[in-house]
């Protein structure tokens, strides 16, 4: 199996929690902004974070820009003394609108101080189960600070945070004060099986917005570096493959070779998973056939049917780049439950 391009190589866009780590080793002190609670319309979800750093640098987003120069101010005076902070900020419709917003409402952000003495251990544990796909629970008072994080299997885990969802964020009121709950799971994983015009934007997009993207050929003249750069790519069967890779329920396959062949292999190694998602192109022929192929190769009615085909969102989409949005706002549209 021939790695393209390793995962670790890739330039990704810039993490808070992992940029957070890598101040605290540069300058000792960094804050970490988070959004726990907000309007319904928000274009930042609850979860969103921003770090700040020493000389007002910082990276991500809190509310789309409207009161973000607030927090870094704020978090100056957090890192000076070493203060968690609770901020609520109302937004008025005039200020949302100017910031691009959909309408005003209320903003609450826990601001926590961060040290390289105090927080550098649970930041590794954070960023190494990410890097590992596992899920991770992190439960903070927002009053103290105090921070807890809890890993299935490994840690028991509290009745606070035992009621929060695979993937969401919460503020909860306890007898001993508010605790924001943050259910990290691993960011939702895109194989693409088949290096092709389509794979090429698909693999774009879905990089855009955060999701972990992988590309798999065995014809190493289409996957090459100069039409998947920064794109980790296995030269290789997709059997192989996505069994190297291992199939969790946060990852969605989708096949784009249009050689049945590969397509197949790679539809059939997805079938007898749990995985998030399945996709295949081609017209309502073309998959007719599919499913007479992998019916012969012991699939059942139910699990055809999981194989969205042809695949996408039915928006009457043509070419290449708008086939890729289809097939992404569909795996979104999965992903996010709102089938």
């Amino acid at each position: 199996m021939n790695l393209l391009v390793p995962p670790s190589q890739r330039e990704t866009a810039p993490d808070p929690i992992a940029l957070a780590r890598r101040w605290l080793d540069q300058y000792g002190t960094a804050a970490l902004a988070t959004v726990v609670s907000t309007w319904g319309s928000a274009p930042v979800p609850v979860g969103g974070q921003l770090v700040v750093g020493p000389d007002d640098r910082f990276e991500g987003s809190v509310s789309g820009g409207c009161v973000e120069g607030d927090v870094i101010v704020e978090a100056a005076a957090a890192m000076a003394d070493q203060g968690t902070r609770l901020l609520a900020f109302g937004v008025s419709e005039e200020t949302a609108w100017r910031a691009g917003l959909p309408c005003g409402g209320e903003i609450k952000v826990l601001l926590e101080p961060l040290t390289l003495a105090d927080d550098a251990a649970d930041l590794d544990r954070i960023l190494a189960a990410r890097r590992d796909r596992r899920l991770i629970t992190v439960v903070t008072n927002t009053t103290t600070g105090a921070r807890r994080l809890y890993e299935p299997g490994k840690d028991t885990l509290r009745e606070v945070a035992a009621d929060v969802g695979v993937g969401e964020c919460r503020l909860i009121d306890t007898p001993h004060g508010s605790v924001f709950v943050q259910s990290m799971a691993p960011p939702v994983r895109v194989i693409i099986a088949g290096a092709t015009n389509i794979g090429q934007v698909l693999a774009g997009l879905a990089r855009q917005i955060g999701y972990d993207v992988v590309v798999v050929d065995p014809r190493a003249g289409f996957l090459t570096e100069e039409r998947f750069a920064d794109i980790a790519g296995h030269v290789a069967w997709p059997g192989a493959s996505l069994a190297a890779l291992g199939l969790d329920v946060r990852t969605a396959v989708v096949a784009l070779t249009h050689a049945s062949h590969i397509d197949d292999e790679a539809l059939s190694a997805a079938l007898r998973s749990q995985c998030l998602y399945i996709g295949a192109l081609g017209s309502r022929t073309t998959h007719a056939k599919r499913l007479e192929r992998l019916k012969a190769a012991g699939f059942t009615d139910a699990d055809l049917a999981r194989i969205a085909a042809p695949v996408g969102l039915n928006i009457g989409a043509k070419g290449p780049a708008e086939i890729a949005v289809s097939i992404l706002a569909q795996i979104i549209q999965v992903a996010r439950g709102a089938q």
